[in-house]
């Protein structure tokens, strides 16, 4: 059910009241909402995977493992370690202010929106949740209309478990957007595609927001050199078709070497046959596109001709076969981000062939590399600029909340996860705190002859 749009600033008024009262101030608070968050999830877990199997025909195990169990483990990490990031840190002052104590501490940044995407929306709605929780903001979270079901059990759930004061929903689509953001928030986490990204990040200067953008790109896989064909044909299926490709990092199209593309394609068939059965349609591990127009616009992209396995689907259950097509980069697959089971395999006859091809699309969000060649890791890592890199494996990555994870240039701004999401939704204050019991006369006017003398405690002090 779509929320008023008179309600939605009572909402934020609401909040804004609360959080100048100090209601996400200390840290009893802050943990206190995070294990409201986790009872959420542990009480509901049943219901929520349920809501992700009829929007994306999540399986019971993706939905565990890249949604609620992924949202329960960041929550257990960030509350070992919320403490220690609370606290202020010392630092040097300069000699010339002796006497002098300088510190730094965090502070949450107040009023926080939080827009998710449909292809995880769950986790991407939760997981920026747990950092702006930690850092002390009320949050106003904005589930995607796209994913119906979901988005409703999250807003049954979230009033049974939060003050509407520190986190509430508001549901919609178009409408309901543009009236948050029209709102004086003082940071804003966007996760989908850039066009809306673009949007969001324009209606946020009107108020100096900051924001976060993560959002996409053409992520390319490489496979170079590398000994164990049947292991990264396996890893790629797998992070691939995980959420039938819908998945931002998502290898979006294989550079591989000439010299080993049947061996990969022959590998590549083997295990997606192997995962999902000589009929993938029948299998509880595949799921399905989230839309008819995500369906025709896939389809759309498929050049029978250039079809090396699957191909076909079924509109009435939005059932896409898992796809290889042999491509170059004048085919249209090749354009935009793919966002679904079609895998684009290119032949190149180097890494600098593969690095040209690359660097005709905009920075993606993720790169991979299968490659047992030090050289030619140390070159990907090196000269393949992206929001981040696995190397002989996929998507993996972003599982670690010791790794920050965003994008750069057209693929997002800002990072978050682990101690990053903290920072992200934190402003780091910095003071300083002059004694009294030595004034030096130096800086006062009037100040002919002076000069000379700063120059050589400038010199002396460093």
């Amino acid at each position: 059910m779509n929320t008023e749009l008179e309600q939605i600033s009572t909402i934020f008024e609401s909040q804004k009241v609360a959080f100048e009262k100090g209601v996400m101030a200390s840290y009893e608070a802050r943990k206190n909402n995070l294990l409201a968050l986790q009872k959420l999830i542990e009480d509901n877990e049943k219901s929520i995977i349920a809501a992700l199997r009829e929007d994306l025909g999540k399986s019971e195990f993706e939905g565990a493992i890249s949604e609620t169990l992924f949202t329960i483990n960041e929550i257990k990490h960030t509350l070992k370690s919320l403490k220690k990031w609370m606290k202020k840190r010392f630092h040097l002052a300069p000699h010339l202010q002796f006497p002098a104590w300088s510190w730094t501490r965090p502070e949450p940044l107040g009023k926080v929106l939080i827009i998710s995407p449909w292809n995880y929306p769950f986790q991407l709605l939760m997981s920026p949740l747990i950092g702006a929780l930690a850092a002390g903001n009320v949050v106003i979270l904005k589930p995607s209309e796209i994913a119906v079901a979901t988005s409703k059990v999250i807003a049954e759930l979230v009033p049974r478990y939060f003050s509407s004061d520190v986190v509430s929903v508001v549901e919609g689509a178009v409408e309901e957007t543009q009236a948050l953001l029209d709102l004086p928030f003082d940071h804003i986490f966007y996760t989908g595609n850039g066009s809306v990204g673009r949007i969001v990040m324009e209606k946020a200067a009107k108020h100096l927001c900051p924001v976060t953008l993560e959002l996409g790109g053409k992520s390319p896989c490489l496979v170079l050199e590398a000994d164990n064909i049947s292991l990264a044909a396996k890893r790629i299926v797998w992070g691939k078709f995980f959420n039938t490709g819908q998945t931002c990092v998502a290898p979006d199209y294989i550079l591989v070497h000439e010299s080993r593309f049947d061996e990969l394609v022959d590998n590549l068939k083997k295990y997606i046959t192997e995962f999902f059965g000589d009929n993938p349609q029948m299998s509880e591990d595949y799921g399905r596109i989230i839309s008819e127009r995500h369906f025709t616009r896939l389809l759309d992209l498929i050049n029978p001709e250039d079809v090396l396995h699957g191909g076909k689907g079924d509109q009435k259950d939005l059932y896409l076969e898992p796809t290889l097509v042999k491509a170059d980069f004048h085919k249209k697959v090749m354009e935009d981000e793919i966002f679904g089971p079609i895998l684009p395999l290119v032949k190149v006859k180097s890494f600098d062939e593969a690095k040209q091809l690359i660097f005709k699309r905009p920075n993606p969000l993720a790169a991979y590399l299968f490659s047992d060649s030090n050289t030619i890791i140390e070159r990907f890592v090196s000269e393949i600029p992206s929001g981040g890199q696995c190397i002989n494996d996929s998507i993996v990555h972003l599982t670690s909340p010791h790794l920050p994870f965003g994008g750069r240039g057209a693929s997002g701004m800002g990072a978050y996860h682990g101690k990053k999401s903290f920072d992200t939704f934190s402003h780091t204050k910095s003071i300083m705190h002059r004694g009294t019991f030595l004034d030096l006369p130096v800086r006062y006017p009037p100040y002919k002859g002076k000069l000379g003398l700063i120059r050589k405690l400038l010199s002396w002090l460093g």
